[in-house]
């Protein structure tokens, strides 16, 4: 059973600060014979949540290019949207929440969101800066 449009997001209220912390996994697309392949579906990323008051697992296309933020930099999901698995068991349901986002972007010192392409020009400059 699933959502069918998941549940958009109140960024804001639901997660007030974000910090990020880590890339947790990477997913990769399976084979038509079953066996995982070299190719990534997407990457979930470990996030400090100071709205939930503690840390969140957050998933994003593997189009967008890898994250490599510095731990603790403030961060902002773009289109974040929360869903649902659930799986029948002889008791009811287990249901499993998951977030996913069509991006994380830096924020700047004023709290606004940089652009990804902006990140990248940054990283390219000498010193980064």
């Amino acid at each position: 059973m699933r959502l069918a449009n998941g549940i958009v997001i109140e960024k804001e209220k639901t997660f007030g600060q974000l910090k990020f912390s880590a890339l947790r996994r990477e997913v990769h697309i399976q084979n038509e014979d079953g066996t995982v392949s070299d190719e990534i579906k997407e990457r979930t990323y470990d996030l400090k949540c100071r709205g939930q008051g503690r840390m969140i697992q957050v998933s994003i296309p593997a189009t967008v290019p890898l994250k490599e933020f510095d731990y603790n930099a403030e961060v902002e999901l773009i289109n974040p949207v929360a869903d649902t698995v659930a799986n029948a068991t002889f008791q009811g349901a287990d249901v499993d929440w998951f977030i996913k986002a069509d991006d994380i972007v830096l924020k700047n010192r004023q709290g606004q969101p940089i652009s990804s392409q902006n990140q990248q020009a940054k990283k390219d400059m000498p010193n980064g800066k």
